[in-house]
């Protein structure tokens, strides 16, 4: 039990550091907001148009697959350091890894997924 100290010891500081900053800011922070607060504010212009404007689906769905990709990808790293380690059923389990990420995207890119028009 003794290993778990510094886990829990950490765990306290985060949780009061936590508590601490939000009092702090609750504190300091003005009570009454003014209404330039409150607008949007985007490179310094004044907004031309309305604001809260529908976005096309297909921007989420190449979202949702860059996150996908981009999450998958980074469990290559762990496989690239313990590569000695490993041997060749971690190459040929990478080597599958990696095979269903291209039909993934393949089968993204057949569903018109890709497309941004």
């Amino acid at each position: 039990m003794s290993g778990y100290l510094p886990i829990v010891l950490f765990l306290i500081v985060a949780g009061a550091l936590g508590i601490i900053i939000m009092f702090v800011g609750a504190i300091v922070r003005p009570a009454k907001y003014e209404k330039v607060k409150f607008s949007v504010y985007e490179c310094g212009m004044p907004s031309l148009d309305e604001n809260r404007k529908r976005l096309n689906l297909r921007f989420y769905i190449i979202a949702m697959l860059f996150v996908i990709f981009d999450v998958e990808t980074v469990f290559l790293y762990p496989w690239a350091v313990s590569f000695d380690m490993i041997g060749l059923f971690g190459l040929i389990e990478m080597i599958l890894f990696i095979v269903i990420l291209v039909f993934g995207y393949f089968y993204a890119w057949q569903k018109g997924a890709l497309e941004w028009a």
